[in-house]
């Protein structure tokens, strides 16, 4: 299992997000495409993840509820622009702050050894924005949820061509 590397440099509206997967790229990408794989592993384990929409193609969107055992609803929604492995790109909008988006691209990379490297970068409209992000917990989110998709990606059988 790999740690997830978060980076907020100062000065600067954006977080960069590194991390390495013991699965092949084709795996890791359906994971993050399937909207059947996708509610198994994104986000924190304490909250159910009801998915409403999941279109990742160029002008597709997303909207997803992440409830929590009270039924407190947090809802997440977006617009992909491409869901191409090395070019992954959408925008991210938290419901409970809304007009604060981002833009986020996630690449796709094959390391060898049937591993897969995601790298996203994430650009917020203001500094503000990213740190708030930041300090609500942005992180640990981040991280439970790699850990869930380690998780399933090794319970995913590989595909042969």
């Amino acid at each position: 299992m790999s740690k997830t590397q978060i980076s907020a440099p100062t000065g600067v509206p954006f977080v960069d997000i590194t991390r390495e997967f013991d699965a092949p790229l084709d795996l890791v990408h359906r994971a993050w495409t399937d909207p059947d794989l996708v509610k198994q592993w994104l986000g924190p384990r304490k909250f159910e993840m009801v998915i409403e929409r999941w279109e990742p193609r160029a002008g597709g969107a997303y909207r997803y509820i992440h409830r929590d055992d009270a039924g407190n609803e947090f809802g997440f929604h977006g617009v992909f622009h491409s869901a191409d492995p090395d070019n992954m790109v959408q925008t991210f909008e938290f419901e409970g702050v809304p007009g604060h988006v981002s833009l986020d691209k996630l690449v796709l990379e094959e390391i060898g050894g049937g591993r897969t490297r995601a790298r996203i970068h994430s650009v917020y409209q203001s500094l503000e924005d990213r740190d708030g992000m930041v300090a609500a917990g942005m992180g640990d989110g981040v991280s439970e949820g790699f850990e869930r998709l380690d998780e399933l990606l090794a319970k995913m059988p590989v595909r042969v061509s």
